[in-house]
């Protein structure tokens, strides 16, 4: 069996089996040999939250009685709450890691355009579906972390704890931005992927919410039933039931020192070494991305919760993310931009470039709006970003690829971006990891051509991305969804937060201006961790 498929990296040739942990034991298994159990067992709905652990805790005791009769498996045992709780609330009075946190973005946010151009087609909802709002999750039932480019052969092991017939069992996680670098100390416990399955998972609806346990057992893989069970029960003894919301806790923390890399004038320098290559006359190279790692130190130690849910308001029209393994820092982040969507057959993606600041009055921000429609750098750009994606796009899906809008504003509360939607439709539902390997990275974060623009970051850019600007999100049995790892934090557990954030080099582009726009970028962070001087 050859293999030559891979995600952010070199192209790796040959079988590898996939690595995985459960519960802390390691090992590796053929992809082929399938998970025998897959289920959901769905208890009566309770009022409060507080009620639904001592049903989970009946549920588990009931089971370890009478286990199931199979060497491997999966079950998931979930209880409906009434009570509306956000997830992220329920997150911060947890103290068990690994965790993880994911918002998507809302129908009626994904509305939020303003577009010159359209052809009237829409995206692919489910009308029927539950309206998701986030998931919380603390402990691994099954965690996936491997050191070579994420590949198909991950992805089927990954698949093979997942199924149609329990849709709300996913993986979640991140891939690095390019696994072909060296792997820096902050970044060390997150691999060049990693993904895990909760334990314990806290889903938020518009309508109520839902607590749920997971139990994966692989007799393969050296964990046999009991050693499942006795990890969950674990975990569940150390959940705390009685939480209060986030708005009320408040960062209060001073920035005290701040460095850059690179330095602002190593960053002019960059830039114009890549316009020199872009301008020149048969120059393949037409757009390359260059990023920023800023180190800011503050005077207490960051909460990356509370850090996040004070970035909710930027949020309103974006992704939002939480990652930390055990014994590492929290990835954290804010994004506007989809990688894609897939809901069975059918495939969403977009196209997002240009950045101007919203205004501080409605003229103003029309302006600015309007500035940014029609400025020819942001246009080229934002050409390139949208015509790649289609291009790769139509060599995945069966019909024609659909732009609509074909040109808009994306407003969010700080700042207003270029965007474009796209949606397609594919030939099988496992042609899912091809559209995580071509759009992966885009050219939103990396350029154009894909392996020139890599190349100049390499040899220019000097610190880690890490998975900065990767693809973060998680895997279903049906449904899966991706966003692109831009506007995002590593918070250390001390006085250390890197932020990070990039900007587009194209023909015309101004480098000082650039600077100036990873500046705006960040600044819903600065204002945050600065927040004892609002």
């Amino acid at each position: 069996m050859i293999m030559s498929s891979t995600i952010g990296g070199m192209m790796w040739r040959g079988y590898r089996p996939c690595s995985l942990y459960m519960n802390g034991n390691a090992g590796t298994i053929s992809v082929d040999q399938p998970v025998i159990i897959h289920e959901t067992r769905t208890l009566p709905a309770v009022a409060v939250a507080e009620s639904a652990v001592s049903q989970l805790n009946l549920a588990i005791s009931a089971l370890r009685a009478d286990p199931p009769r199979s060497n491997s498996g999966i079950i998931r045992l979930e209880v409906p709450i009434m009570e509306k709780v956000a997830a992220i609330d329920w997150l911060h009075a947890q103290h068990h890691l690994p965790c993880c946190y994911f918002s998507g973005r809302g129908q009626k946010r994904e509305r939020d355009l303003i577009g010159i151009s359209g052809n009237g087609h829409g995206g692919f909802h489910d009308k029927d579906d539950k309206c998701f709002v986030s998931v919380a999750g603390v402990g691994s039932a099954v965690s996936f972390r491997g050191s070579d480019p994420f590949s198909l052969e991950d992805w089927k092991c990954i698949q093979r704890f997942l199924s149609k017939d329990c849709p709300l069992v996913r993986a979640y996680g991140a891939i690095r931005f390019d696994a072909k670098r060296n792997i820096s100390t902050e970044w060390k416990e997150f691999g060049s992927f990693y993904f895990i399955v909760p334990q314990v998972e806290f889903d938020e609806f518009e309508d109520g919410s839902m607590l749920a346990t997971t139990i994966a057992w692989d007799d393969y893989l050296l964990l046999t039933w009991e050693e499942a069970v006795d990890g969950l029960l674990a975990t569940m003894n150390q959940l705390l039931v009685r939480f209060d919301k986030l708005e009320k806790f408040i960062q209060r923390t001073t920035i005290v020192g701040c460095s850059h890399v690179p330095s602002k004038a190593s960053w002019n320098d960059s830039v114009t070494k890549a316009l020199e290559i872009i301008n020149r006359r048969h120059s393949d190279l037409v757009k390359v991305v260059l990023a920023r790692c800023s180190r800011y130190i503050t005077d207490c130690v960051i909460d990356p919760l509370v850090l996040l849910a004070s970035l909710q308001i930027e949020g309103q029209n974006a992704y939002q993310f939480y990652i930390q393994p055990s014994n590492a820092p929290a990835f954290i982040g804010n994004t506007p931009e989809k990688l894609f969507h897939r809901k069975c057959l059918n495939i969403s993606s977009e196209a997002l470039a240009g950045t101007r600041a919203r205004g501080v009055t409605k003229i103003q921000d029309f302006q600015n709006g309007q500035d940014l429609l029609y400025s020819r750098k942001d246009d080229i750009e934002f050409t390139i970003v949208r015509d790649i994606i289609r291009a790769k796009l139509e060599t995945i899906c069966i019909n024609e690829v659909i732009i609509d809008p074909r040109k808009a504003l994306r407003k969010l509360p700080g700042v207003q971006h270029l965007c474009a939607e796209l949606f397609g439709k594919l030939r099988r539902e496992c042609d899912e990891f091809d559209v995580l390997a071509s759009l992966h990275p885009s050219p939103a974060v990396c350029g154009m051509p894909s392996e020139e623009a890599r190349k100049f970051i390499e040899e220019h850019e000097t610190f880690d991305r890490g998975m900065y600007a990767g693809p973060v999100g998680w895997f279903g049995g049906s449904e899966s969804e991706f966003a692109v790892g831009i506007r995002s934090a590593l918070v250390g557990q001390d006085l250390n937060t890197l932020v990070f954030a990039g900007a587009g080099i194209v023909e015309g582009t101004i480098p000082s201006l650039e600077w100036e726009e990873v500046d705006l970028k960040i600044s819903q962070f600065t204002t945050v961790m600065n927040s004892k001087h609002v």
